[in-house]
């Protein structure tokens, strides 16, 4: 993060209360719009969770959010190009799906990804950023400033947030075009969706399809009119634009009480020159109209059930109008479910605002887990404590169907045709409870979406499953680990010399699924044993040499493997050394060392010359001596040895020592 020194008097900073400074209250953005933030007020900041960085504190310093939803998968590219140069400016991205924006100071989970470089200048995600949150770095040094490009989802909700490092009030342009191909732009055009009377006829409530812009509507309702015009809109207050930047639904205060008709509600070009416009300025084209009646109230029903959700414990009953949450029975008294199996109420609550409700959430005791339909009847006041909508007349007793869905279980069963180096594995699942969604993940590969699906493997191989299931309403997944083990590999260990007098012994360490064993000990023997026991090799009086083989089999797949090595039998081990060598690379007696001494622990053998010097020195009893020193050839003359050692039979320590002659 940049420091600046000695250019701007120190900003006094209080806590963030301009819109669009804490995540409750950030911009709705658009994919297609440049975003000009000309100022950027200082405020007291917050502790961040920089995921990889911990070599400084991380805060939303003097912070703008901005948040939006991903309409089509893909990349997300943007830039954040100050409008001084020299200016350093962090972000950081979040995944606020499902939560509160706040969460984001708590739930690591949340972090998409970031970059909270100390150089200044434009910053963002590029094709080329890098695959990492660059943590707090020295402005002085030039590091990296654009993060790669994250891979959005659909039906996701984001939030960015943008952090102000330099102490300046100077401001930024935020463009989401550089490069990436996710869609960030609601394609849903905005439409006036439904008008409400009020009780009297004084007021009605306009509600759109989407969020409209709050500077696109005027205080006094000046885009609206009445088809036939029995009053004028003298006013229009939206339900948040007193602390948010965008609406959805207006109320339009009237001249006069209408009477009871048919009306259209017409928007043109208001008093600000425009009808409504979306957060992308797309608008609500003029001489739109939309319908709607106004009765003299009158005794109501509820309107419809909405679709309930997997293994449902509760139902929301929907209304035309908002009803008194204070006349529902909060027990749930005035429902009740009758449908294939037992359904207790035992609540029944509503969104309630200044004792109003649109809706009323009626609790189950238990969830309902199985596919069936059902009725809820509507009794209200059978408890004595009728109910009544906002224009006080009461809620007249129906009853409304609701049906149920499975839920799903994601459990997959697999074949495995094995063979010798690869397996060919065929999964499937069963398609239960109405499951007509699959998602398989092989090892992290790309989604598999049919029902069954068949993947070859090594037949020695760890390899991941996940299968994820849904009806529609219900979704499972499974997840298994699946070790293939059957690769038939032969190895076994021996020693590669013995002595004439030793056991030979085979250590077997094949792998894989084997049924059969078959050894060969070169002309002396074989065995089908899996573990052959210790035997003596023939003594021919002299250094023999045989070869060991093991070919291990899987009758079952009809597969198998072999390894051999080679076993020299010494002609004795008595440890011995010789007198004399000619180092002249004639191939006979062209090293010195003691013979045959295999059974030599703690070996330690030295060669000295006639001076005093140790030419020669090692603890591994196969190790030669070649008549050189320092690289150089020796000439003709007597050496001095000492060999020191503890015989491996009889565990007696033994010290020798001599002369060799090393002969031209």
């Amino acid at each position: 993060m940049l420091c600046l020194f000695g250019l701007f008097t120190t900003p006094v900073f209080s806590q963030c209360t301009t819109l669009g400074q804490t995540p409750a209250t950030a911009f709705p953005v658009c994919g297609t719009k440049v975003f000009q933030q000309t100022t950027v007020p200082f405020c007291n900041t917050s502790n961040l969770t920089v995921p990889g960085c911990t070599n400084a504190t991380y805060q939303d310093k003097n912070p703008f959010y901005y948040k939006f939803t991903c309409y089509v998968s893909g990349t997300l590219g943007f830039v954040i190009t100050p409008n001084q140069p020299n200016e350093d400016y962090d972000w950081q991205l979040y995944d606020i799906t499902g939560k509160n924006p706040n969460t984001i100071f708590t739930d690591p989970s949340t972090v998409v990804t970031g970059n909270w470089s100390g150089s200044s200048g434009p910053t963002g995600t590029s094709a080329t950023g890098v695959n990492f949150i660059q943590c707090a770095s020295d402005p002085s040094v030039a590091f990296p400033t654009f993060a790669a490009m994250p891979n959005l989802i659909a039906g996701h909700e984001y939030l960015l947030m943008i952090s102000h490092y330099s102490d300046t009030p100077n401001g930024y342009d935020l463009s989401f075009t550089n490069g990436g191909n996710a869609v960030i732009t609601d394609p849903l055009q905005p439409i006036m969706q439904k008008v409400t009377p009020d009780c009297d006829g004084t007021k009605i409530t306009l509600k759109l399809n989407k969020k409209i812009r709050c500077t696109t509507i005027t205080a006094s309702g000046s885009e609206f009119s009445l088809s036939p015009a029995v009053a004028t809109v003298i006013s229009a207050v939206t339900d948040s634009c007193a602390f948010g930047f965008d609406f959805d639904e207006v109320m339009l205060t009237l001249s006069a009480p209408l009477t009871s008709n048919i009306y259209e509600l017409i928007i043109n070009n208001g008093t600000d020159a425009n009808t409504l416009l979306d957060i992308c300025g797309n608008e609500i084209p003029q001489g739109t109209r939309i319908q709607f009646e106004y009765i003299i109230p009158q005794p109501i029903l509820a309107d419809s059930v909405g679709k309930p959700a997997c293994a449902t414990d509760s139902i929301l009953v929907y209304y035309p109008k908002k009803i008194r949450c204070s006349t529902v029975s909060p027990n749930g008294g005035d429902f009740t479910v009758t449908g294939p199996t037992p359904v207790t109420v035992i609540g029944a609550t509503g969104n309630c605002l200044n004792d109003l409700t649109d809706y009323v959430v009626v609790k189950f005791a238990s969830p309902i887990l199985t596919q069936g339909n059902y009725i809820l009847s509507i009794d209200p006041g059978i408890d004595g404590s009728p109910v009544f909508d906002l224009c006080g007349q009461p809620i007249l007793p129906q009853t409304l169907s609701f049906s149920t869905a499975d839920t799903v279980n994601a459990g997959f069963t697999f074949t495995n045709a094995m063979g010798c180096q690869r397996d060919t594995l065929a999964f499937s699942h069963n398609g239960a409870n109405g499951v007509n969604k699959w998602n398989w993940i092989f090892n992290n590969g790309n989604p598999v979406t049919t029902q069954s699906h068949t993947i070859i493997w090594p037949a020695k191989s760890s390899n991941t499953v996940q299968l994820i299931v849904d009806n529609g309403t219900c979704r499972d997944t499974s997840n298994s680990n699946i070790e293939l083990d059957n690769e038939v590999k032969a190895i076994f260990t021996m020693p590669s010399i013995i002595c004439p007098e030793d056991l030979l012994e085979v250590k077997n360490e094949s792998e894989g699924l084997i049924d059969a064993w078959r050894w060969n000990f070169d002309v002396v023997s074989t065995s089908n044993l899996k573990d052959p026991l210790p035997f003596l090799m023939p003594t021919l009086n002299r250094e023999a040499y045989y070869t060991v083989k093991l070919v291990a089999s899987n009758n079952t797949i009809g597969c198998s493997d072999s390894t051999r090595k080679t076993l020299t039998v010494l002609d004795n081990c008595l440890i011995a050394v010789p007198t004399g060598f000619t180092p002249n690379n004639d191939g006979l007696n062209d090293f010195f060392r003691p013979n045959n001494a295999i059974k030599a622990d703690n070996y330690e053998f030295k060669v000295y010359n006639r001076w005093g010097q140790l030419v020669f020195s090692t603890n591994n009893w196969q190790d030669k001596w070649d008549g050189r020193i320092n690289g150089e050839l020796q000439t003709t003359g007597v050496y001095v040895w000492m060999l020191k050692y503890t015989h491996r039979d009889t565990g007696k320590a033994i010290f020798q020592k001599g002369t060799v002659t090393l002969i031209r």
